[in-house]
């Protein structure tokens, strides 16, 4: 009878193991999703600032119509791009983009003056910056959860329960891990 109880008692450690386990990377991976959903709050936040950049910078600059539709190719781009991967290059392209539009800009003294456009500066390199820290808890997020996904015995459970590893968002480039420049 002794045998059976200490049989028992292993299954049911066993089986709460395995819950406490799964409940685990469950909240993990939530964490991984709400981490991404701030990522993209931002980018958000800085697809709709690039309409009025280009519209502010268009007033002081008509015949520069390739840098506008380069930015606003650039721009659709990134809000169509999906995943952790595209949304990177889709970003690096934006990011080009803008310092092309930019360089334009410090052409036209008059423009880099303008309040709109000084407000739009700094609407933009703050969008950069909450990008930046989203970046980073995101990231942080991925390693936390893929290192439990790989670690023993762990790894069991998630493999069992197909949870996948998840991508980095980072950015191609060395030089374009900075954030867009947009002090003159």
């Amino acid at each position: 009878m002794t045998v059976l109880y200490v049989l028992l008692a292993i299954a049911v450690l066993l089986v709460l193991w395995v819950i406490g386990a799964f409940n685990g990377l469950v909240m993990l991976r939530n964490r991984v999703q709400e981490a991404w959903s701030d990522i993209e709050v931002q980018l958000k936040r800085r697809y709709d600032l690039i309409p009025n950049l280009v519209e502010t910078v268009k007033g002081y600059a008509r015949h520069e119509e390739g840098v506008f539709t380069k930015v606003t190719e650039a721009r659709v781009k990134a809000m169509g791009a999906s995943g952790a991967h595209d949304k990177a290059i889709a970003e690096n392209m934006l990011a080009g983009a803008l310092k092309s539009l930019f360089a334009v800009a410090e052409n036209y003294p008059e423009l880099k003056a303008s309040q709109n456009f000084l407000e739009l500066q700094r609407e933009l390199s703050d969008t950069e910056n909450k990008i930046q820290a989203a970046r980073r808890f995101y990231n942080g997020n991925v390693r936390d959860f893929n290192t439990r996904i790989e670690i023993f015995p762990t790894n069991l459970i998630a493999n069992m329960f197909r949870f996948e590893k998840r991508e980095f968002f980072e950015l191609e480039n060395e030089g374009e891990k900075q954030p867009v420049k947009v002090q003159f």
